[in-house]
């Protein structure tokens, strides 16, 4: 009988079978060509004739990438650098390994570094390849809007380590691509008058190649404008972006009563004309920031805009309001959309099922990471709903959105917040670009596919937290009785 090593090697053509006759000469050359380049290419054939079939297997192996040992993967440490996305903060995490790898991940745009380094004592010690048993440890410490941000960056993270641990892009953790470029859309570009406004929309189609384009049309223009709103005496219209108590910005929009005029909403379609004017049809043109009034003017604010098509109506009123969002799309024939700001699948699921809107909007940084996302995009797509993403970080969650858009087949378009800050792409490394012609490219190198570029990112820190991956032993034993249940 033939022990391993004999048949291996028969299988490999370095012995004859034992009964079979003698082989062409042909054969005999390849064996011979196949010899001089196995020994040019570092296997000895002494290995073969005197070695054991395991240590053959080896030293035949030995110049394959093994990045890690994923089974005794450990999380060390988490550390982290907040970087100016324009003007925009963004808390970048690092999780680091006892086998030298790391995990790149983000805190969502504008929120505290301290949503995720709060998380760091609950994950230390962890296999950071196990990344849903460590989702569900943490994701009871999220919330929606930033304050999901912290779970999210975390989450980023692993799928980061794992996909270098494994040697795979992290796509293909999440079941693989449906595509190998994502589309963007891009906000169009205000201009000091129209001559300039025509010269920037041009340039975002011509030159920077975006077939998806987004729009902000509110009531902050019609500040001033007597007899375009009303309840405009008492609110301050102009004030969208505050956020003190008591405040136009700070009240909810049904909680406000502000209206808009016959006279304001002509003004406001005006101003989608004069952008559809200038990109035309063909493209594809959302809106979004409209300001804060009820369901009741944003179905009049929708019946006004039909006509010019626009491919959603966004965060009309706040998420939460499941029945006047029903009420809202079941009145208007534009698509409405929202979630940017909804943390995990169950809220999203209520809108889902109510069909209370057209299309469902997460943000990666918020909504639970990539698998959490996919997730709903996946449940919105078997009730018949599209998934565009929102993203305005920088190009850590950029690059964990379009691997999740890649797996994620009812997919539309991901949004592109930063096209106008001119080192936003030298922020990080990559084998090829990210962005081409208005497509994110999908990466096959592991994990994000995407190394920092520590020169640019120390030029643009925070100046008030100017520190960059610093040791952070300050919240490895933050701990507390965590359990929900007795």
């Amino acid at each position: 009988m033939k022990n391993p090593s004999e048949k291996f090697l028969e299988k490999i053509g370095l012995k004859q079978p034992t009964a079979a006759a003698a082989e062409p000469v042909e054969k005999e050359n390849d064996r011979r060509s196949f010899l001089k380049k196995a020994s040019l290419g570092g296997i000895a054939l002494g290995s073969f004739m005197f070695s054991s079939i395991e240590d053959t297997l080896a030293q035949s192996t030995s110049k394959v990438n093994r990045s890690s040992s994923p089974s005794d993967l450990k999380i060390t440490d988490m550390r982290f650098a907040v970087v100016m996305n324009g003007h925009m903060r963004c808390p970048v995490i690092r999780i680091d390994t006892n086998q030298g790898i790391s995990g790149l991940g983000e805190v969502r745009d504008g929120a505290s570094h301290k949503y995720a380094l709060f998380l760091k004592s609950r994950i230390l010690g962890m296999n950071p390849c196990s990344v849903e048993q460590i989702f569900k440890r943490i994701k009871q410490f999220g919330f929606h809007g930033r304050q999901g941000g912290g779970v999210c960056a975390v989450e980023m993270a692993l799928w980061d380590l794992a996909g270098k641990a494994y040697n795979v892009p992290a796509y293909q953790l999440l079941g693989g691509k449906y595509r190998d470029k994502v589309r963007l859309y891009a906000d169009t570009p205000e201009g000091d008058n129209e001559a300039d406004f025509v010269a920037k929309v041009n340039k975002r189609i011509t030159e920077e190649g975006f077939t998806f384009m987004k729009m902000d049309f509110g009531i902050e223009l019609l500040k001033g404008i007597p007899g375009t709103t009303s309840n405009s005496n008492f609110w301050d219209i102009g004030r969208q972006w505050t956020n003190e108590p008591n405040t136009y910005g700070g009240t909810e929009h049904p909680f406000t009563q502000v209206q808009i005029t016959d006279k304001g909403l002509d003004l406001l379609a005006q101003r989608i004309s004069i952008v559809r004017e200038k990109i035309g049809y063909e493209i594809p043109l959302a809106s979004d920031h409209y300001g804060h009034f009820d369901h009741n003017n944003a179905i009049r604010l929708g019946r006004a805009v039909e006509k010019y098509r626009l491919a959603w109506l966004e965060d009309l009123i706040p998420w939460r309001f499941t029945e006047q969002w029903r009420q809202i799309t079941e009145a208007i024939e534009t698509p409405t959309l929202t979630g940017e700001d909804i943390y995990l699948k169950e809220e999203f699921i209520k809108l889902i099922d109510a069909h209370a809107v057209d299309l469902v909007h997460p943000d990666l940084a918020t909504s639970g990471g990539l698998l959490e996302t996919k997730k709903i995009g996946d449940y919105a797509e078997e009730k018949g709903v599209a998934m565009a993403m929102h993203f305005a970080g920088t190009p850590v969650s950029f690059m964990a959105s379009v691997h999740c858009a890649a797996a994620t087949q009812n997919f539309v378009a991901l949004e592109h917040h930063s096209v106008d800050v001119d080192y936003w792409t030298s922020l990080v490394k990559t084998k090829k670009p990210m962005i081409e012609k208005g497509f994110a490219n999908v990466l096959d190198s592991p994990g994000l596919g995407i190394e920092l570029n520590d020169e640019v990112m120390k030029k643009h820190l925070d100046p008030e937290n100017s520190s960059y991956f610093a040791p952070t032993p300050e919240w490895d034993k933050d701990r507390s009785w965590d359990r929900l249940w007795s």
